[in-house]
């Protein structure tokens, strides 16, 4: 994964070892037992870990170093030890309201428009505006479930309490193709806004190399 394709100038990503470093200090300020209850995980008292669902797999936790790991996988990418530790850290325990709504909608969204609408909408419709049923193909990887809105849109369950859908139009002779993210109205209460945006285009360029290797193994 490229850094450099999720990095945009905002108060919690500008630096991100320091970010890493504050979000593992916070975590050991709260009961291990609390935090897993309000981000519906698990708490593993015996190893001393969190287990965290994050697009589709399993991640490591522990407590209270903040050490995101994954058994078999090598290093976790900075970028997705933040936000699985900013989601531990923010997390409410509010029940999703199946409620949703669009990034502008976000506390302070408005601020974070730009960067949202550049780093997830643009390449969203620029990778499935023109093949939508590669998006739900390659969202059903991840666990996603179709939606009824748009065109065609899918509802990824990114974590266990942020469950995000991404939606395309299909373009024809007047319009061309456009899309949309939108976000649990529950959404405010487990990431900070900011992270909203790092965290949507990220899926959008994983739901891209799924579905290229999709594509490629469909020509072998």
């Amino acid at each position: 994964m490229e850094m450099s394709k999720f990095q945009f100038k905002n108060k919690s990503f500008m630096n991100w070892d320091v970010t890493l470093d504050v979000a593992q200090k916070q975590l050991g300020e709260f009961a291990p037992e609390n935090i897993a209850f309000r981000a519906g995980v698990k708490y593993l008292e015996k190893e001393k870990e969190i287990v965290v669902p994050f697009l589709n797999k399993e991640y490591r936790v522990r407590y209270p170093s903040g050490e995101v790991y994954q058994e078999q996988e090598g290093e976790v990418p900075v970028v997705n030890k933040i936000l699985i530790l900013h989601y531990l850290n923010s997390a409410e325990g509010v029940a999703i309201k199946n409620r949703w709504i669009s990034f502008k909608e976000l506390p302070a969204g408005q601020i974070y428009i730009n960067p949202f609408h550049n780093r997830a909408i643009r390449p969203l419709i620029k990778f499935f505006g023109e093949r939508p049923e590669n998006l739900i193909k390659a969202g059903s990887i991840l666990g996603g479930v179709r939606e009824s809105f748009g065109d065609v849109s899918i509802r990824i369950p990114v974590l266990p309490m942020v469950p995000v859908v991404y939606v395309i139009w299909r373009g024809d002779e007047e319009f061309p193709a456009s899309g949309n993210i939108l976000f649990d109205a529950s959404a405010p209460n487990y990431l900070p806004t900011e992270d909203y945006a790092v965290l949507s285009g990220m899926v959008v360029f994983e739901l891209k190399k799924i579905a290229d290797q999709q594509k490629a193994e469909k020509v072998l």
